[in-house]
């Protein structure tokens, strides 16, 4: 008890010391951003948040733990220190072990591209950076438990320097990285693969890698970046489910990539291969199409908020199609939030915009231009009718007018089946103000044997972190997509490798993780409870599922939107979980409709709640 007390004292008398430092004007080095997992796969980014004065990051090691006393007193020092061990060395699941084995519950953060680690010095266990939150400078780097922080206790103003003694503890043996990376021959090719789909001429990226001066220009940036896994814009975590078109940069071209930036991103003398061959991108990525649309024009003024636009396209084909691929093209990619694309027998009424998704085709987002039907599925589009639009408008500053338009490919004979589309969603959420971690969940229940192909995890400002579970019959859970670090400016598909067949009576739970305190940059107002609402400053539990029914066929249709639409209903208004709704659980207005009395005729099997087939019902009219 007395050491822990003692290494606490002195992990104080660190962040004084830190302010003594500052005051008397010595220099000290910035410690730059990053983000990575823990071992349990939440996402840790150092510049977030300033609750705590500074963050204590320690070098850690499956193979060589820490002194356990150690490990006690940095739990006990918290929060007024944010501690976060490092491990370079080790996969998830050997660092998973280790802290069931050691008792850890402070979070151990993988860096498995090993850029993070010898970038704060760290080559032994026990190796320490601390850093002040107020600038992110650090105030002290050496053992975590050295004689300096004896020193530090003592004599607090005769400190003249910020390191400290190396610990006497396990090398790290991080990689060596004699030979600095050719420019032409190694770096172009990470570029190639990991970055030139946006950052190429008429692209979605702000700039182009056009030549080695523009990226000898950008260079800083995109080692903070990839630092902070803002780019590639890929957020699910690798640890979680193989995806189709992964645009995850791998451990080794990010290593690659960063050591060469630091090294001062070297020319080489090869000729420039970005040079000889300007890339570009093609109009239409997926080839010439069967039928183009354009959506009418709409001007969006600089500043404001512009409503949700939903304009239609009437259906200019005199025959029956499979849709089989879609590629939406904004005309002003600056103020194109996100276009959703559906087909209908005739034009929307006002109160029933919505039903973009009753036949739904595809969603655009930055990142998700165009969407390929999983082989053997397709969506059906009869004669007639009209292609409806669900459109977001952000404006930028600056007036400007757009016209999308969008590119359809048809199957030449009918697929096998129907590409479903669901949404998990609570449009009864509240986030209290001021609440850093509020969870909202959802469900949807098969009420058939299903195969999953995609999801979708959608949220605004304040959302940080989505999963998808599935919950079994027999009681087992899976979990297969987690976002740690969601970025609202991206909306991604995560379309599986390999579908997931899930029987009947599985549910699909959806869960958002929701910063609404100032801590979040991205928070428009953290002073007030947000609701669910279509425009960013309010918020979504939204999470998109296609699938397809294993008993439906093309040419025998078995789905109803009306069943659909009740088991969405149950699944955000099933607060117990129970896979019905008590009276106690319906919106308000409905339960006084109900009564006493009507509620006899609509439980039907009198159990004293609502099932699907009961919901159905009363949905229905009859």
């Amino acid at each position: 008890m007395i050491y822990r007390v003692v290494f606490a004292c002195r992990l104080r008398a660190v962040l004084f010391a830190a302010m003594l430092i500052s005051a008397a004007g010595m220099a000290a080095e910035r410690a730059d951003n990053f983000v990575l997992l823990d071992h349990a796969g939440s996402a840790h980014e150092l510049y977030y948040g300033d609750s705590a004065a500074a963050v204590l990051l320690v070098a850690h090691s499956s193979s060589c733990p820490l002194d356990t006393e150690v490990l006690q007193t940095l739990k006990n020092v918290q929060p007024e220190l944010k501690i976060l061990l490092i491990n370079s060395t080790d996969s998830r699941a050997e660092i998973a072990r280790a802290a069931a084995q050691d008792g850890i519950d402070l979070p151990i953060l993988h860096d498995h591209a090993q850029i993070i680690a010898p970038s704060l010095g760290f080559d032994q266990v026990g190796d320490a950076v601390l850093v002040d939150t107020s600038g992110w400078q650090i105030s002290y780097q050496g053992d975590v438990g050295s004689a300096l922080l004896n020193e530090l206790v003592a004599q607090p103003g005769a400190i003249t320097s910020v390191q400290g003694p190396a610990p006497v503890g396990c090398r790290l043996n991080l990689p060596v990285n004699e030979q600095v990376a050719d420019y032409a021959s190694e770096i172009v090719p990470i570029l190639q693969n990991n970055c030139m789909a946006c950052h190429v001429e008429g692209g979605i990226g702000p700039w182009a890698m056009s030549e080695y001066a523009m990226i000898q220009g950008f260079a800083p940036m995109i080692r903070e970046v990839v630092r902070v896994k803002r780019m590639p814009p890929w957020h699910a975590d690798p640890a979680v489910g193989h995806w189709q078109h992964s645009a995850a940069m791998s451990d080794n071209d990010t290593q690659t990539l960063i050591n060469w930036i630091e090294a001062g991103a070297p020319r080489g003398t090869a000729d420039d291969p970005l040079l000889a061959e300007r890339q570009q991108t093609p109009q239409w990525p997926l080839g010439e199409p069967d039928l183009m649309l354009e959506i009418p024009t709409f001007d969006i003024p600089a500043t404001g908020v512009v409503d949700y636009q939903f304009p239609v396209v009437a259906n200019p084909l005199d025959r029956d199609v499979w849709v089989e691929a879609a590629t939406i093209v904004p005309g002003d990619t600056r103020v194109v939030h996100h276009v959703l694309m559906g087909s209908a027998e005739q034009a929307p009424a006002e109160s029933d915009r919505e039903s973009v998704f009753q036949n739904y085709i595809m969603g655009y987002a930055p990142g998700n231009e165009s969407a390929h039907m999983p082989a053997g599925t397709g969506v059906f589009v009869p004669v007639g009718g009209v292609y409806q639009f669900q459109m977001h408008y952000t404006p930028v500053g600056v007036a400007t007018t757009d016209t999308t338009r969008v590119a359809l490919y048809f199957a030449d004979e009918p697929p096998a089946n129907f590409l479903r589309q669901q949404v998990v969603l609570n449009p009864r959420l509240k986030i209290p103000a001021n609440t850093a971690d509020h969870v909202e969940t959802a469900y949807f229940e098969f009420w058939e044997d299903a195969t999953i192909y995609s999801l979708v995890p959608h949220s605004h400002y304040r959302g940080t972190a989505s999963t998808f579970v599935l919950e079994y019959p027999d009681g087992s859970s899976e979990t297969i997509l987690s976002v740690p670090n969601y970025d609202f400016n991206w909306q991604r598909t995560y379309s599986f490798v390999e579908p997931k067949a899930v029987p009947q009576g599985t549910r699909i739970v959806h869960s958002t993780v929701y910063d609404n305190s100032s801590a979040n940059p991205a928070n428009p107002d953290p002073e007030r409870e947000v609701p669910w609402g279509l425009q960013s400053h309010d918020e979504m539990l939204y999470g998109s599922v296609s699938f397809s029914w294993d008993k439906e066929r093309s040419d025998a249709p078995i789905h109803s939107n009306l069943t659909a639409g009740s088991a969405q209903f149950i699944g955000f208004m099933d607060k117990d979980k129970d896979g019905k709704l008590a009276k106690t659980e319906l919106p308000d207005g409905l339960r006084k409709r109900l009564g006493w009395f009507k509620w006899w005729f609509v439980d039907t099997n009198f159990d004293g709640g609502l099932d699907l087939a009961e919901i159905e019902e009363m949905f229905s009219g009859n």
